[in-house]
This record gives structure tokens, C-alpha cells and sequence, in this order.
């Protein structure tokens, strides 16, 4: 039996890097699963090559009438949602506090964390009829400390809002049922990392205790756990996930 037999998942951000990941993971160990991103084209392809458990349905996740959309596109597919992965989010462009404009500002905070009320709001009822429910949302080690490597002021606020928003969740449904969990990687081998290093690794390498770059399915990995049963007593809690960096 898989991990994930009977759940039924949305996972946004899902057509490329870890969302990609966690999608295929989850219709290994049994989900159902909703994959949700902007790139219509591959996510499309992703759905149909992991078969009659997966579907694709292009999303905005700051949109709030779109949320409502996605969720009832998986309700008519699959049931009811019962795992929640807030996985899209932006990187934004690199900028000090003084520097930062406020449009990049807003935007970077729509996407990373106005994104995450917005797919909490529109699942948790879809979760409360289920009667179960993870939330995993996918922060950063940014969300943990500031100094991570690049000068990005929005895209830290967005991160650390990030984690209070899941524990807020997990206390007021805890007795619901329903469990949120944070998660904080660190350097992942993904197109945002590449593009926003122009390298794969370079010189982050030296500042990771075990001097390698992650695999997105190492943070599946974690992610699965959280979604699955097997986490049953976790909730309201941050997960690292970064080869020691924070621990420094």
C-alpha cells in the first residue's frame, strides 16, 4: 500500500522543481492528485504522463475567485481535498531594502505569501467535509533567518510570514482534524536556484555544512511525510530542510 492511498491533493507550482516533484511522488504513493501551475504547456504533459490519478488545471494562486475555481475542479474530479501542498512562490528580483520597489515588493508578497491565506481559505472547507487535512506550505530557510545569502527584504517577510500563517492554521484546526506544517528548504537543485545563481551551486557551496546542493526529492521526501498519516501527531511546526546551513 502507498503512503498517500485515499488522499486527494492540490500541489500549486507543480509543472517544474520541487511542486514537480512532490506531484509525482504523491501519485506514486496512491494520491490523487490536482496539479496546479501558469506553464499550462508542461504541466499538462506532467499530468498525462503520471496517468488517470493526476490532472492539470492552470492556476493563479493570487487569485482568490481562481482558488475557488481549483478546488471545485478537484471536489468534481477526485472528493473532497485532503492534502493542501502551497508550493508556487517567486524568488523576486535581488534588491536591498532601500532598493526594493514597491510594485516588486507587492508582487513577490502576493505570490509567496498572500497565495498561501488565499489556498488555505479556499481548501480548508473542502477538508472540514473530508473530515482530514494536511497543509504543507513550502517556506524557505529565509523564512528562519535573514542573512541567507542574498538581499532580498520581500522575499524574507513573505517567507517568515509564511511560517506564523501555518502555525495560526494548526491551532485554530487542530481540533478539526486538520494539520499545517511549514517547510524551510535550503539550496535545491531547481530552474529558480539555477536561474537565480546563474550557476548550479557556484559558490553556495561553501556555505552548506555538507557541501552539496539538494535533489528536489530530497524535500519530497519530507513533504510526503507531512501529507501522510504517518506525521499524525505533527502540526504547527517549521521542518529544515537544508544540510545545516541555519545551524551555523
Amino acid at each position: 500500500m502507498g503512503q498517500l492511498d485515499g488522499k486527494i491533493a492540490i500541489v500549486t507550482g507543480a509543472s517544474r522543481g520541487m511542486g514537480a516533484s512532490h506531484a509525482r511522488r504523491f501519485v506514486a504513493e496512491g494520491a490523487q492528485v490536482l496539479l496546479t501551475d501558469l506553464r499550462a504547456d508542461v504541466g499538462d504533459a506532467l499530468a498525462s504522463e503520471l496517468g488517470s490519478r493526476a490532472a492539470f488545471a492552470e492556476h493563479d494562486v493570487t487569485n482568490a475567485a481562481d482558488w475557488q475555481r481549483i478546488v471545485a475542479i478537484t471536489e468534481d474530479k477526485f472528493g473532497p481535498v485532503t492534502v493542501l501542498v502551497n508550493n508556487a512562490g517567486i524568488l523576486g528580483p535581488m534588491a536591498k531594502t532601500a532598493e526594493v520597489t514597491e510594485a516588486d515588493y507587492m508582487h513577490v508578497c502576493a505570490v509567496n505569501q498572500h497565495s498561501i491565506y488565499l489556498g488555505m481559505h479556499a481548501v480548508i472547507p473542502s477538508m472540514l467535509k473530508a473530515g482530514q487535512g494536511s497543509i504543507v506550505n513550502i517556506s524557505s530557510i529565509a523564512g528562519l533567518v535573514a542573512n541567507y545569502g542574498f538581499p532580498s527584504l520581500a522575499y524574507v517577510a513573505s517567507k517568515f510570514a509564511v511560517r506564523g500563517m501555518t502555525k495560526a492554521a494548526a491551532v485554530e484546526y487542530g481540533p478539526d482534524n486538520i494539520r499545517a506544517n511549514s517547510v524551510h528548504p535550503g539550496f535545491i537543485m531547481t530552474p529558480m536556484m539555477v536561474e537565480a545563481t546563474n550557476e548550479e551551486g557556484g559558490d553556495a557551496l561553501a556555505q552548506i555544512p555538507l557541501r552539496r546542493i539538494a535533489e528536489p526529492e530530497e524535500v519530497s521526501n519530507l513533504v510526503l511525510f507531512l501529507a501522510s498519516d504517518q506525521s499524525s501527531y505533527i502540526t504547527g511546526a517549521e521542518h529544515v530542510i537544508d544540510a545545516g546551513m541555519t545551524a551555523q
